[in-house]
């Protein structure tokens, strides 16, 4: 209300603010993006995508909505051409027209759509259902060929870069569609051409070259996840995040034994053994500080049972392996906070591996199969991997907390100083040890007169 001099009541302007700042909040509210149950197709964060764009973005093909108007795929033309070769051979093979798989799509066009998490436009002249249609035929129709092997004749499959490149698009996170309309299409495949096998196994088959069921087919939401549901999760609980870990090196040289095993779909199963009880109590009788410095001694069983050893699954890191993980990481950090095991895993190698030197142990103990060629090459790789990563909770709490435990032990720690001094290898060791003894014969010869005078 204006009092008589024209001036504003104070209570009147309050009440005025308070109002705008309510609305202001409730257009705030009603932006922010209401994800679904069926939301599982991302658009990458800005945060880990500014690490290594081009890991997020198709080189070759381009699948579903969100690179379908990317004008910096050279070869986007080419195959567009080749999708809709494969899509009139499909219908080849089959007895149903074209309008029967438009009605299993249109019928299902908002459940695809809420499996992306924002709303794309598409380019002009485009339509939704037409685009789902014709990349989701491509891919049966890839699948199909694979199986077949009918690779002589087929412009993909008869060029091994080709083929490679296809496959390493189809498992980006961006580069999705929802598998359960792929899969409802090609079930209707399958009753007017009396075919087999599944379309998660032709999946499977395509991907790992395995038959192996590694999932139900109603849990899987993409390739991307399938790729996530390939490995098996850790046994070990889940925890905390684990803090003070130490790199690969530092654990060897106090006394800590590496170990592999060769199971792909295991990798994850990063697993701590320790010595024996009496190793465990008087670790000092362990003779790890010897066993370093003479590497054949660890054939010895009851020095071998007395040793704590950190047993990590093969890993084979070659060109592929860094965009795979980044992928699989980005989709945990949208869809998988709190079971994101594959980050758990980077993160316990991003901290196992400090530098080139690390990577050398791994490689030397088998762990680590480097087809980068360069050590300094997949350090970086680990350690950028890591970069702009969340961890809620960690499945190798414990393990970490038994290495922090052993490092902290203060034989460990001197034997690790002793070691690093004077048994860096073999020709350090021996100085070392020559030293001692010409100390000993020098102090020998110098107590002579006076211990040994009267004899």
């Amino acid at each position: 209300m204006a009092m008589p001099n024209g001036v504003i009541d104070t209570s009147q302007e309050k009440e005025l603010q308070c109002e705008e700042i309510i609305i202001d909040i409730t257009v705030q509210v009603l932006q922010e993006p209401m994800w679904g149950s069926e939301c599982c197709i991302y658009k990458v964060p800005k945060r880990l995508r500014k690490v290594k764009e081009e890991a997020y973005t198709p080189k070759l093909v381009s699948i579903g909505p969100v690179h379908c108007n990317n004008d910096e795929l050279k070869d986007m033309k080419i195959m567009e051409t080749l999708k809709n070769r494969y899509f009139k051979k499909f219908f080849s093979r089959t007895k149903k027209i074209q309008e029967d798989f438009e009605k299993i799509v249109e019928g299902n066009k908002d459940k695809i759509r809420h499996c992306y998490a924002e709303e794309i436009p598409l380019p002009e002249g485009k339509n939704f259902v037409d685009m789902i249609l014709l990349d989701s035929i491509f891919i049966i129709e890839l699948f199909l060929r694979s199986e077949a092997k009918e690779e002589e004749n087929d412009y993909i499959l008869s060029k091994p870069w080709l083929k490679d490149g296809v496959r390493q698009d189809l498992i980006l996170l961006e580069n999705q569609v929802p598998f359960f309309i792929l899969n409802e299409l090609y079930q209707d495949f399958v009753t007017s051409t009396g075919y087999q096998a599944s379309f998660l196994t032709l999946a499977c088959k395509y991907f790992f070259n395995s038959e192996e069921k590694i999932c139900d087919e109603k849990e899987v939401k993409h390739f991307t996840d399938l790729q996530r549901y390939f490995f098996h999760p850790p046994d070990q609980k889940l925890g905390d995040p684990i803090e003070h870990r130490h790199s690969a090196t530092k654990l060897e040289m106090a006394g800590l034994i590496f170990q592999t095993q060769k199971e792909e779909r295991s990798l994850l199963n990063v697993q701590i053994q320790k010595g024996n009880s009496f190793s465990e109590i008087f670790p000092c009788f362990n003779c790890s500080w010897l066993m370093h410095c003479l590497p054949c001694l660890k054939k010895i069983s009851i020095l071998e049972r007395m040793q704590t050893r950190l047993v990590v699954p093969h890993f084979v890191v070659d060109n592929k392996t860094e965009d795979l993980f980044r992928n699989l990481m980005a989709l945990e950090q949208c869809h998988y906070p709190n079971e994101a095991y594959i980050c758990n895993y980077v993160l316990l190698l991003d901290f196992l591996i400090n530098n080139k030197d690390d990577v050398e142990l791994l490689v030397e103990e088998g762990i680590i199969v480097n087809s980068l060629g360069s050590n300094k090459a997949v350090a970086d790789m680990v350690n950028k991997l890591g970069h702009e990563i969340v961890e809620k909770s960690s499945y190798y709490h414990e393990v970490a907390e038994d290495l922090n435990k052993y490092y902290r032990n203060w034989w460990n720690q001197n034997m690790a100083s002793l070691k690093t001094v004077y048994f860096r290898d073999i020709w350090r060791g021996t100085a070392t040890v020559v030293g001692i003894i010409v100390l000993v014969v020098t102090v020998m010869n110098f107590l002579r007169p006076f211990v040994f005078r009267h004899i």
